[in-house]
């Protein structure tokens, strides 16, 4: 597979992902690695180096942004993507301003959870669950060409596959709208599998989801609190153990879900039980580990977002994902920064654990940096 060649030479190379040519000679500030664990999202189809988020990634060093076709908070049809020749230019002012690779992310999953779509000029592609009927070649074919399309348009960073069991399927936000692969946990890792190859092969990063399971549930962790406890079980796993044994998975994105299982008190997103004990050294991986969107209602109306935060990087997650899209505020990247900064000022946590996600994130860049 192509990205395990990446995988030879990332030693060499994964500093000068975020701009560091060689560490030893040129030493990165705190805040500018706090920087880097932080993906925002923001309003406007074309920026200019007055727009919020052109600050954002100028004077905070932020680590990526998140492209949204619709404004929830607004019910707008206008918020970032209007037309491929929009979207291209978009981009490139992103990377044009920032002195890093900006990860540019989207979630492209295919059917009911695609940004891009026919009525903007894009190619819509199947859902998860349409692919899980096809046979793996076609379900790397379809998914080629759902990467190819990010490529042309310079966007590198995919949410996507959902590697959710279809354990329940009315589940309102998995099953019940077709973002599993199937209810065969070894199905959804193969389709997985397929997915991610294509995506690689492009030079885009995908961020397996929703960790650890959330095809189980019965309610949507965009609203509010969701326990899985009674309904979760450990074949929900199976999907990320073979992905990580077969170095598939170089990101994964965590669930807001509240388990009693793995953890009594905290949801996945904020639980070092579950992404430091369970995901980092029980499962074994290495790589990039990002929230879900910290403004959603299982997060946002239970833990307070500065708790949240801390909580979130206490427990391990490398990236803080701020969709500013239910709810907007064009201070969160700062926001962010300034609650983790304190952290390490007030030494409620290490400097060295801010360099093990900085040096993720930098691995990660170098890999999708590479060119074909």
């Amino acid at each position: 597979m192509k990205y395990l060649k990446w995988l030879l030479v990332v030693p060499i190379i994964y500093f000068c992902g975020c701009g560091a040519e060689n560490i030893s000679k040129r030493e990165i500030s705190i805040e500018k690695k706090i920087g880097q664990m932080v993906m925002v999202g923001f309003r406007g189809t074309k920026i200019n180096s007055h727009s919020p988020i052109a600050q954002d990634i100028k004077n905070l060093n932020i680590g990526g942004v998140i492209l949204f076709d619709y404004d929830v908070a607004l019910k707008s049809e206008t918020r970032n993507i209007s037309s491929p020749a929009q979207a291209v230019e978009l981009v490139s002012q992103f990377q044009n301003l920032s002195s890093t690779l900006l990860f540019v992310a989207i979630d492209q999953e295919g059917g009911a959870v695609s940004r891009l779509k026919e009525k903007h000029g894009f190619r819509e592609f199947a859902s998860a669950e349409e692919l899980g009927k096809l046979s793996l070649k076609n379900t790397f074919d379809i998914s080629s060409a759902n990467a190819a399309q990010l490529r042309s348009l310079g966007i590198n960073f995919n949410f996507a596959p959902v590697v959710d069991v279809n354990v329940n399927s009315k589940n309102p936000v998995i099953g019940g709208i077709g973002r599993s692969f199937s209810n065969d946990p070894r199905k959804v890792a193969n389709c997985a599998k397929e997915f991610i190859e294509a995506h690689y092969e492009k030079n885009i990063a995908c961020a397996v989801k929703h960790f650890p399971g959330h095809g189980s549930s019965q309610s949507d962790s965009h609203v509010g609190f969701v326990d899985v406890s009674s309904c979760w079980s450990d074949k929900e796993l199976l999907p990320y153990r073979e992905l990580f044994e077969e170095d598939f998975a170089l990101a994964v994105m965590t669930a807001h879900i509240f388990n009693d299982n793995l953890d009594s008190n905290w949801p996945a997103t904020l639980s070092r039980k579950i992404i430091t004990n369970l995901l980092r050294k029980k499962l074994g991986f290495e790589g990039v580990v990002i929230t879900d969107d910290m403004q959603m209602g299982a997060i946002a109306n239970n833990y307070g977002f500065a708790n949240a935060v801390q909580r979130a990087v206490l427990a391990g997650c490398d990236m803080i994902l701020l969709g500013n899209n239910l709810s907007y505020d064009e201070n969160s990247a700062a926001n962010t920064i300034s609650i983790i900064k304190e952290m390490v000022d007030s030494g409620k946590i290490q400097k060295s654990r801010i360099d093990e996600s900085y040096k993720r994130i930098c691995k990660l860049k170098g890999l999708i940096s590479q060119s074909e």
